[in-house]
Protein backbone atom coordinates (compact mmCIF):
# COMPACT_ATOMS: atom_id res chain seq x y z
CA UNK A 1 0.00 0.00 0.00
CA UNK A 2 1.55 3.17 -1.31
CA UNK A 3 1.11 5.52 1.49
CA UNK A 4 2.76 8.55 0.62
CA UNK A 5 0.67 11.08 -0.93
CA UNK A 6 1.02 13.97 -3.02
CA UNK A 7 -0.69 17.21 -3.03
CA UNK A 8 -1.70 19.05 -6.32
CA UNK A 9 0.91 21.12 -8.29
CA UNK A 10 1.03 24.84 -6.60
CA UNK A 11 3.18 27.91 -7.50
CA UNK A 12 6.06 26.76 -6.10
CA UNK A 13 6.09 23.07 -7.06
CA UNK A 14 4.33 19.94 -5.52
CA UNK A 15 3.66 19.42 -1.79
CA UNK A 16 4.70 15.54 -0.70
CA UNK A 17 3.42 14.71 2.75
CA UNK A 18 5.57 11.51 3.79
CA UNK A 19 4.24 8.65 6.13
CA UNK A 20 5.84 10.66 9.04
CA UNK A 21 3.39 13.54 9.00
CA UNK A 22 0.45 11.77 8.14
CA UNK A 23 0.42 8.65 9.36
CA UNK A 24 -2.37 6.59 7.45
CA UNK A 25 -4.68 3.75 9.34
CA UNK A 26 -3.02 0.55 8.66
CA UNK A 27 -4.50 -1.99 5.92
CA UNK A 28 -5.48 -4.50 9.12
CA UNK A 29 -7.84 -2.19 10.79
CA UNK A 30 -9.77 -1.96 7.97
CA UNK A 31 -10.35 -6.07 8.14
CA UNK A 32 -11.84 -4.98 11.74
CA UNK A 33 -14.79 -2.74 10.52
CA UNK A 34 -15.47 -4.96 7.27
CA UNK A 35 -16.01 -7.51 10.40
CA UNK A 36 -17.94 -4.99 12.01
CA UNK A 37 -20.39 -4.28 9.02
CA UNK A 38 -20.92 -8.17 8.50
CA UNK A 39 -21.50 -8.97 12.32
CA UNK A 40 -25.22 -8.63 12.00
CA UNK A 41 -25.61 -10.82 9.72
CA UNK A 42 -22.76 -13.01 10.96
CA UNK A 43 -24.78 -13.48 14.39
CA UNK A 44 -27.84 -13.89 12.45
CA UNK A 45 -26.06 -17.13 10.66
CA UNK A 46 -24.56 -18.06 13.88
CA UNK A 47 -25.91 -16.99 16.92
CA UNK A 48 -22.86 -18.74 18.94
CA UNK A 49 -20.75 -16.24 17.59
CA UNK A 50 -21.56 -13.49 19.75
CA UNK A 51 -18.93 -14.23 22.18
CA UNK A 52 -16.33 -13.61 19.06
CA UNK A 53 -17.66 -10.45 17.85
CA UNK A 54 -18.13 -9.17 21.57
CA UNK A 55 -14.23 -9.74 22.25
CA UNK A 56 -13.61 -8.25 18.15
CA UNK A 57 -15.44 -5.16 19.19
CA UNK A 58 -13.19 -4.79 22.54
CA UNK A 59 -10.22 -5.70 20.74
CA UNK A 60 -10.83 -3.19 17.96
CA UNK A 61 -11.90 -0.58 20.96
CA UNK A 62 -8.64 -1.61 22.89
CA UNK A 63 -6.44 -1.09 19.87
CA UNK A 64 -8.23 2.18 18.12
CA UNK A 65 -7.24 3.86 22.34
CA UNK A 66 -3.77 2.59 22.50
CA UNK A 67 -2.13 1.48 18.95
CA UNK A 68 -3.87 3.92 16.79
CA UNK A 69 -3.83 7.06 19.78
CA UNK A 70 -1.43 8.84 17.89
CA UNK A 71 -3.74 8.36 15.31
CA UNK A 72 -6.39 10.22 16.70
CA UNK A 73 -6.13 13.89 15.06
CA UNK A 74 -6.28 12.21 11.70
CA UNK A 75 -9.86 10.16 12.28
CA UNK A 76 -11.34 13.93 13.92
CA UNK A 77 -9.91 15.45 10.38
CA UNK A 78 -11.17 12.57 8.16
CA UNK A 79 -14.82 12.46 10.45
CA UNK A 80 -15.24 16.15 9.48
CA UNK A 81 -15.17 15.37 5.98
CA UNK A 82 -18.48 14.65 4.22
CA UNK A 83 -17.05 11.66 2.47
CA UNK A 84 -16.53 9.94 5.02
CA UNK A 85 -20.22 10.76 6.77
CA UNK A 86 -21.66 9.94 3.33
CA UNK A 87 -20.23 6.48 3.17
CA UNK A 88 -20.72 5.50 6.72
CA UNK A 89 -24.63 6.99 6.23
CA UNK A 90 -24.66 4.68 2.59
CA UNK A 91 -23.38 2.20 4.01
CA UNK A 92 -26.14 2.05 6.80
CA UNK A 93 -28.73 2.51 4.14
CA UNK A 94 -27.47 -0.53 2.07
CA UNK A 95 -28.02 -2.47 5.30
CA UNK A 96 -31.34 -1.17 6.06
CA UNK A 97 -32.65 -0.86 2.54
CA UNK A 98 -31.49 -3.80 0.90
CA UNK A 99 -33.21 -5.76 3.51
CA UNK A 100 -36.13 -3.95 3.77
CA UNK A 101 -36.70 -4.13 0.05
CA UNK A 102 -36.19 -8.38 0.33
CA UNK A 103 -38.72 -7.69 3.15
CA UNK A 104 -40.94 -5.85 0.73
CA UNK A 105 -40.52 -8.56 -2.00
CA UNK A 106 -41.25 -11.35 -0.21
CA UNK A 107 -37.75 -12.43 0.36
CA UNK A 108 -36.42 -11.48 3.79
CA UNK A 109 -33.30 -13.34 4.28
CA UNK A 110 -33.85 -15.97 6.47
CA UNK A 111 -31.13 -19.11 5.76
CA UNK A 112 -27.64 -19.17 7.33
CA UNK A 113 -26.06 -19.28 3.76
CA UNK A 114 -28.10 -15.22 3.07
CA UNK A 115 -26.82 -14.01 5.99
CA UNK A 116 -23.02 -15.08 5.29
CA UNK A 117 -24.00 -14.18 1.65
CA UNK A 118 -25.36 -10.67 3.35
CA UNK A 119 -21.73 -10.68 5.71
CA UNK A 120 -19.41 -11.32 2.98
CA UNK A 121 -20.92 -8.45 0.53
CA UNK A 122 -21.24 -5.97 3.26
CA UNK A 123 -17.76 -6.45 4.50
CA UNK A 124 -15.82 -6.85 0.66
CA UNK A 125 -17.59 -3.35 0.31
CA UNK A 126 -16.62 -1.66 3.70
CA UNK A 127 -12.99 -2.34 3.83
CA UNK A 128 -12.11 -1.22 0.69
CA UNK A 129 -14.74 1.73 0.61
CA UNK A 130 -13.40 2.82 3.71
CA UNK A 131 -9.73 2.62 2.66
CA UNK A 132 -10.54 4.47 -0.46
CA UNK A 133 -12.23 6.79 1.49
CA UNK A 134 -9.25 7.22 3.57
CA UNK A 135 -6.49 7.91 0.93
CA UNK A 136 -8.64 10.45 -1.10
CA UNK A 137 -9.53 12.83 2.73
CA UNK A 138 -5.16 12.29 3.22
CA UNK A 139 -4.71 13.98 -0.19
CA UNK A 140 -6.95 16.11 0.32
CA UNK A 141 -5.45 17.03 3.86
CA UNK A 142 -2.42 17.05 2.30
CA UNK A 143 -3.43 19.77 -0.10
CA UNK A 144 -4.90 21.97 2.95
CA UNK A 145 -1.73 21.91 4.76
CA UNK A 146 0.47 22.75 1.57
CA UNK A 147 -2.12 25.21 1.39
CA UNK A 148 -2.13 26.90 4.84
CA UNK A 149 2.05 26.14 4.70
CA UNK A 150 2.60 28.72 1.58
CA UNK A 151 -0.32 31.12 3.00
CA UNK A 152 1.74 31.50 6.00
CA UNK A 153 5.44 31.64 4.07
CA UNK A 154 3.86 34.93 2.18
CA UNK A 155 2.31 36.14 5.07
CA UNK A 156 6.07 36.32 7.09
Amino acid sequence: MDTTTTAPATGTGTATVQPADIKPLPLWYFGFEAVASGAYDLYKAFPQILWVLGALAVVNLVVSLTVLRPRLQLAKRLWRGKSTRKIAIGLLALRLGSHFVLALLGMSVVSTAGHLAFAAVMAAITGPLLWFAQRTALRALASEDARAAELAAREA
